[in-house]
């Protein structure tokens, strides 16, 4: 994967080295380490880095939203493709100090300013942004995953995307990624489809025959 600027490679390749130290650590500790999950940086991984900053290059969306900013490993991708098409970033996280390290780490790319930091309540604070939203990235907590897209759903733009992280892999999420694909297949608007890569990506595309262009 290249970034647009050699700061943002460079975290890049940081955040890389943080990956497969927390992996090896992950395997030492085996199911312990599912108690302090928290402290790992669980990324989506550069094949699915690598096709969310080709999408949003290729689709060119205003607004995007990443639901679960985590240490802002996706959140790089997502910026670094804003930039070049003159697009914002909104991404969501609980968690402040993982807001903060993300933060810092965008400002050492050079892409802090493209990115609208928020901390909360991520349904809480869907409801209060108006919208719309033309692409969505959603890798929260996977119980939230289906109250984020209900409360997300009224303020899509016409065409807009959500990628879904984790649909196939890890197997403790599948109770929650059934339900989530479930409400997807439920709106009648939103064409689905399970993309094998990473851990399985849930592309849903807000699109009907009746609203479609001549």
């Amino acid at each position: 994967m290249q970034f647009t600027t050699p700061e943002a490679q460079a975290v890049y390749a940081d955040y890389e080295t943080r990956a497969a130290a927390d992996e090896a650590r992950m395997r030492e500790l085996g199911p312990a380490g599912f108690a302090i999950r928290d402290e790992f940086l669980l990324p989506v991984g550069p094949e699915v880095g690598a096709f969310l900053h080709a999408l949003i290059i290729a689709k060119r969306p205003a607004r995007i939203l990443e639901l679960g900013t985590s240490y802002g490993y996706s959140t790089l991708f997502l910026a670094d493709a804003a930039k070049a098409v003159g697009a914002r970033v909104i991404t969501m996280e609980l968690a402040d100090y993982k807001q903060a390290y993300a933060r810092e780490q965008l400002d050492r790319a050079g892409l802090g300013d493209i990115v609208d930091w928020r901390c909360g309540d991520a349904v809480a604070m869907i409801h209060a942004d108006p919208g719309p939203f033309d692409l969505i990235l959603l890798d929260i907590w996977k119980e939230l995953y289906t109250p984020c897209l209900e409360a997300v759903y009224p303020k899509l733009a016409d065409e807009a995307i959500i990628a879904a992280d984790n649909m196939i892999s890890p197997e403790i999420a599948r109770p929650d990624v059934r339900v989530y694909r479930a409400a997807v297949r439920a709106k009648p608007d939103l064409q689905t489809s399970l993309l094998p890569i990473g851990s399985g990506i849930e592309l849903s595309v807000k699109w009907s025959a009746a609203n479609a262009k001549l």
